[in-house]
């Protein structure tokens, strides 16, 4: 299998952790890297620079010594500003600018941007043209598969991508209409890959090392993008290499590495945003963690009242620690994925 360009950048794998809004901040960007993903995308910021000195937006702009190449993701409507915002992030460290077609969310579409742009295909390559000549790096694009079921564009919106001059498409096997309900569908994506000759990268329900080289088998992607199933588990990008490289599962992480890496995300967490954001925007991501371990929920409800970085991290070390001596542990060693 060839390794996969985009641009003047080549991935050293063919995973890459999706751009989610909330969650792929630098401190889980820097994890999933570290965990082996190959590329990491930056939250959605917006395009209305305006907008960027809230804190906010602030956060989203840092990319101070990340691993390169840095991609960083924006979404609007108007071409102009996107330009604009391209030029920009490019400007303050940005080495590929990814544009949300994807997202489906109210907020998003309302302004008509995210996945309400495939609506209009003139818009969605004057968006693109404008973005592409605005810098000069790498543009890529985030789409689904089209508006609704009736609707499925997204090989004619991966014709105008490439025709754009767009450097790599990614495609969330579901339409807007879909949200994250059902089940992804991957035929589409494999037609879309037929269709056009810049690399396609799959997303969508890639939960498990079996489910990732089963998609990329059914639609011959370049990549696959990973998204919701690395919350709480970055280490996936890990089992997934292993996988497709030997064809072995690796065993599942044990508790100690568990506990490891979430404190020391917490850490990060608390450096990043400050000791109250930070312990506020923790608590979702140590429900992530732990979701799969007995007591977690009565857990959650007491940890999500602890409104200091100390507290969080002695509460977390007392469940871990309960967990490997606790009833019905053997050993106490491992965790299931």
């Amino acid at each position: 299998m060839s390794a996969v360009r985009i641009g003047p950048y080549t991935l050293t794998n063919r995973l890459i952790l999706a751009p989610m809004a909330g969650v792929t901040d630098q401190p889980f960007r820097r994890l999933c890297r570290r965990f082996g993903a190959a590329l990491v995308v930056s939250e959605m910021l917006t395009s209305d620079v305006r907008l960027w000195s809230s804190r906010k937006s602030r956060l989203r702009l840092q990319h101070a010594g990340e691993p390169e190449p840095r991609s960083v993701q924006i979404a609007g409507g108007d071409p102009e500003m996107l330009a604009e915002a391209a030029r920009r992030n490019v400007e303050l460290g940005a080495q590929i600018i990814d544009i949300n077609m994807g997202c489906p969310a109210k907020k998003v579409c309302n302004k008509a941007a995210g996945s309400a742009l495939m609506r209009d295909e003139r818009l969605v390559s004057e968006i693109l043209e404008a973005v592409v000549a605005a810098v000069d790096v790498p543009v890529t694009l985030k789409i689904r598969t089209g508006w609704d079921r009736q609707n499925r564009n997204g090989t004619s919106i991966a014709r105008i991508a490439e025709q754009s001059g767009i450097a790599a498409l990614a495609v969330h096997g579901r339409t807007r209409a879909d949200l994250y309900t059902g089940d992804a569908e991957y035929d589409t994506i494999a037609a879309i890959k037929q269709a056009v000759s810049i690399p396609v990268f799959a997303n969508g329900d890639i939960d498990s090392p079996e489910k990732a080289r089963k998609v990329l088998e059914a639609t011959g992607a370049d990549a696959l993008l990973i998204g919701r199933a690395a919350q709480g588990r970055p280490w996936i990008f890990r089992e997934i290499e292993h996988y497709l490289r030997t064809g072995e599962l690796m065993p599942v992480p044990a508790l100690e590495e568990v506990e490891s890496v979430l404190l020391e995300h917490l850490q990060a967490l608390h450096s990043f945003y400050g000791e109250v954001m930070g312990v506020r925007i923790a608590r979702k991501h140590v429900g992530w963690y732990l979701a799969t371990l007995p007591g977690a929920k009565d857990f959650r409800a007491r940890f999500n009242h602890l409104e200091d970085r100390d507290a969080q991290g002695f509460s977390i070390r007392q469940f871990f620690a309960e967990q490997r001596s606790g009833p019905g542990s053997v050993d106490g060693t491992e965790v299931a994925a």
